[in-house]
């Protein structure tokens, strides 16, 4: 009969809707897939196939012939450039190699056109042991714009410290201390002439004075290598402890009428100063 709920089959209709919630029971937990990966970490999107791309072309090599031999070098990535201090072009590159100058690797922009100069220079880079690496021209050119397609990265020079120039010299030490010399090739060539002498050490200041590029180390001719060479920020109070350690102190004077070898001192633990070049 109508309004008969409880008869079989029937549902009763309500305009009610539920007075209270389930509170969540008998529902599966949402579990997290963590953070969304980055466009380059995802196999199938663009950013990792170029990614990939970049990094197997970074790591393929190339293969110069000079003189019917194989130069194996490693294309650089785009934008790595060499750190610290460089030797740009042809004539220079080959004279820092020549001189054995402490470098880190040398680089090579793509299609250079392989002179002699350029051979040698990927030779000796060879025997050295240097890393050889190729670079566009447009980036080689970025570094330097006198490269001529070729660039040699120079190592940091490993400076002593007067302490331990003093704890290695042999008696009677000769130091030779320098004071605001600015040319690099005035410095290599003291720094030759004190190890001629048998200097234990040449010592210089950090500020206001040239530093050990790959100018002083070509004209100290190797002497740079053998001989301690240190750097420090008070060549006064270097002075003052040379003093403390029995060291006799001479300043060069450029119109002075004494000569060294002549002086009673010349025979005993001396440190020698040399002034500027303009002073």
């Amino acid at each position: 009969m109508a309004g008969n709920s409880s008869r079989k089959g029937a549902i009763r209709a309500s305009k009610k809707g539920p007075t209270t919630g389930t509170g969540g029971k008998n529902k599966k937990r949402l579990t997290g897939k963590g953070p969304t990966p980055k466009a380059e970490d995802r196999p199938y999107h663009a950013a990792a196939k170029r990614k990939k791309a970049v990094a197997k072309k970074s790591d393929s090599k190339v293969v110069r012939k000079t003189d019917g031999k194989e130069v194996r070098t490693t294309r650089a990535p785009r934008g790595d450039r060499p750190r610290g201090e460089i030797v740009a072009g042809r004539n220079a590159v080959l004279e820092a190699l020549r001189e054995a100058v402490p470098a880190t690797e040398l680089l090579v922009a793509r299609s250079i056109d392989v002179d002699d100069r350029v051979a040698e220079s990927l030779k000796l880079a060879l025997h050295l042991g240097l890393p050889i690496r190729e670079a566009h021209r447009a980036e080689v050119e970025g570094i330097s714009p006198n490269s001529q397609g070729i660039i040699l990265a120079i190592k940091p020079f490993q400076y002593s410290s007067f302490e331990e120039i003093m704890q290695r010299a042999k008696y009677p030490a000769l130091i030779v201390a320098l004071d605001g010399v600015t040319d690099p090739r005035n410095l290599g060539a003291i720094i030759r002439s004190a190890a001629a002498f048998g200097a234990a050490g040449v010592i210089m200041t950090e500020r206001r004075a040239a530093s050990m590029t790959a100018s002083a180390w070509k004209s100290s001719a190797g002497a740079a290598a053998r001989l301690p060479i240190a750097q420090v920020t008070n060549l006064a109070r270097t002075i003052d402890a040379a003093k403390k350690e029995g060291l006799f102190v001479v300043g060069l004077d450029g119109e002075s009428e004494d000569v060294i070898s002549s002086m009673k001192v010349a025979t005993e633990a001396i440190m020698i100063v040399v002034g500027s070049e303009g002073k």
